[in-house]
């Protein structure tokens, strides 16, 4: 089966591509991107004039769920909302009950997402067993099985010791280890950011030293080891500070912040809406303007949902006994778009970068651009529609998400996976 798609304006950062082509894809590749090419007449032919076309969005963070809470989220249903979102491939996280902290997990999710699900999905395995920061996985078995990084993500590797073994052993395997930063003795029993708006309301905050001390860590970890280091879901200025004079001194690191840390201030907590509560917290105004100069000068790498489903019931307590965690495949592009790109931070190219060619990068997966014989994956989207989410607009099958109600700027409507059309004019389609 071949598909021509004509008339978008075409952008890949990676090859440098910022124009308007056709783009033909062929038995699942990329075969020709150019002005004006002749298909043959049994081509399928995608008009998509004033669109912009890149290579399939990455998202190198997202909670899956499987296996343990299919209550929460499956693969079939994440895949559904990555599509929706323009997301092509999603790489998901250790922490499933039971843990990917074995072959047999991670085996278990290729085998099963592969059958359930369009998107490609890609696995991280757990750096210590059971995610208890005690004892080291077998890394090199995780490695065999699949796993394209290493993560104890929703817990922090507190011990020093543990976590240097797990660096030089992730460098010998040449993997990424993926660090979630967290001083669990600070942030113990708090649920928002430690500040005026906890004061206020009473809550126990979290300090952004909490997140700090432990970057802080990490950085001279990765310093002394050589090893790559890739810091989760950054939220503060003081890491953001941090990881800059790193790579200013050439130490291996790199990170990722999410849509709501530049969307949102702790000042929102005032809703005591529970799809606010996400861990690290939402910080505060000059926090966010640190995150925008730390996109904007590259110190931030990519954008990441660190999409975390739970059911409604689970959500629908006082606020200090919800869950941390929301929603964000669906919503990442047009926030990112609308806080971004809108008020000028970055420019639409630099955006596409950071779930494209980024994350690809850093993970080592050969995807995130638009070359010739790669697999063709690839996102459509108008970048300036406006238009409102809705919670009808879910297709996850958890409902958390903060973002009801807002105004998006940017809506995908095709998203092609292999060469074959699984969205059309923004209606799932699995052709």
């Amino acid at each position: 089966m071949s598909l021509l798609v004509k008339g978008a304006k075409v952008i890949d950062v990676k090859q440098n591509i910022n124009d308007y082509l056709d783009v033909f894809v062929k038995k699942g590749k990329i075969v020709d991107i150019k002005k004006n090419i002749s298909a043959p007449k049994t081509t399928k032919v995608l008009e998509a004039k004033g669109k912009i076309l890149t290579a399939g969005l990455i998202d190198m963070h997202t909670h899956l769920r499987e296996p343990g809470r299919e209550d929460e989220e499956t693969f079939f249903t994440a895949s559904k909302a990555a599509l929706k979102g323009g997301f092509t491939s999603l790489v998901a996280m250790a922490n499933t009950e039971p843990p990917a902290d074995n072959q047999g997990v991670i085996e278990f999710v290729y085998s099963k997402s592969k059958k359930e699900s369009p998107v490609n999905i890609f696995c991280i395995g757990a750096v210590t067993r059971s995610l208890k920061g005690e004892n080291l996985a077998d890394l090199a078995d995780l490695k065999k099985a699949g796993a394209v990084a290493f993560s104890d993500d929703g817990h922090c590797v507190k011990d020093s010791q543990i976590a240097r073994m797990a660096f030089e052993y992730a460098k010998m395997l040449n993997m990424v280890i993926i660090s979630h930063c967290e001083d669990t003795d600070l942030s113990a029993g708090a649920c928002v950011n430690e500040g005026w708006t906890s004061t206020k309301l009473g809550f126990r905050g979290i300090p952004a030293q909490s997140e700090s001390i432990m970057v802080a860590r990490d950085i001279q970890l990765a310093k002394l080891t050589g090893a790559r280091v890739h810091f989760a879901h950054v939220s503060c200025r003081e890491s953001v500070d941090l990881i800059r004079e790193a790579k200013k001194e050439k130490i291996a690191v790199t990170c990722e912040t999410c849509p709501h840390y530049f969307t949102f201030s702790d000042e929102v907590i005032n809703t005591f809406n529970t799809n606010f509560k996400v861990k690290p917290p939402l910080r505060n105004s000059k926090d966010i303007k640190a995150i925008k100069r730390g996109l904007a000068d590259g110190t931030i790498d990519c954008i990441v949902t660190d999409h975390a489903p739970h059911t409604e019931a689970e959500k629908d307590v006082e606020f200090e006994y919800a869950p941390f965690g929301m929603i964000g495949l669906e919503t990442a592009l047009g926030i990112s778009i609308r806080e971004l790109v809108g008020t000028k931070v970055l420019t639409l190219e630099d955006l596409i970068k950071k779930f494209t060619v980024a994350p690809a990068i850093i993970l080592n997966l050969k995807k995130g651009s638009l070359e010739i014989g790669s697999d063709a994956d690839i996102t459509i989207f108008e970048s300036e529609t406006k238009w409102t989410f809705t919670k009808k607009d879910i297709e996850s099958k958890s409902k958390n998400s903060p973002f009801i109600g807002e105004e998006l700027v940017g809506r995908v409507s095709e998203v092609i996976i292999g060469g074959k059309l699984f969205l059309k004019r923004g209606v799932l389609s699995g052709a």
